[in-house]
């Protein structure tokens, strides 16, 4: 039954990978293609006859905080942090969307010879707040096959237990796929190369 599931996912989406649209409106895209981690590890390891690409949209202090992948394609941040704007609601830094974001993206992209039909899993943190409107921006340049990555790097929170509250819950570093804390230069946003 499995098998035969799979074959009419396959038949309907030309993939294999398609994790549920998520509930928020927030996190959905216009695409409407979402991955897991897991599936997002999949498709990079076995990318068929397509380009497969990772983009990490995090902040780069946050990559240096909560761990990194080494199959990271392309860093550029969607949200920069700032330390001059604080957020009083939320009682921490806020930031802004990066202006040059869709432009910065599309000339790595142009540097590694990826083009349009290639399938861009965009990732952030917690797949709540970046990913997808990041997954938007390049889907409006005509780059049809963009995913968000719907529970991000770091995943959920724990909503009980010992860990309540932690980002200890599905996500990249979670499912016990390579991460580690060594950045890759040659991938980070904002130095030159």
């Amino acid at each position: 039954m499995k098998r035969l599931l799979a074959g009419l996912l396959i038949a309907v989406t030309g993939s294999l990978f398609a994790a549920e649209a998520p509930e928020k409106e927030s996190m959905r895209t216009r695409a409407g293609l979402y991955v897991d981690a897991i599936e997002a590890y999949e498709m990079l390891r076995n990318p068929g006859d397509r380009q497969v690409v990772l983009i990490d949209v995090r902040d780069p202090i946050e990559l240096n905080f909560t761990g990194y992948t080494q199959m990271v394609d392309v860093h550029v941040p969607w949200k920069i942090m700032d330390s001059s704007r604080w957020n009083e609601n939320k009682q921490s830094y806020g930031g802004y969307v990066n202006p040059d974001f869709a432009a910065e993206v599309t000339s790595r992209l142009d540097a590694l010879g990826i083009g349009k039909e290639a399938h861009l899993v965009f990732m952030c943190r917690s797949g709540s707040t970046r990913s997808a409107p990041a997954a938007d921006a390049l889907y409006e340049l005509g780059y049809a096959n963009v995913y968000s990555m719907v529970d991000g790097f770091e995943g959920g929170k724990a909503k009980s237990g010992e860990h309540q509250g932690a980002r200890v819950v599905n996500g990249w570093k979670n499912s016990g796929l390579p991460w580690g804390w060594k950045l890759e230069r040659d991938v980070m946003y904002g130095l030159d190369k």
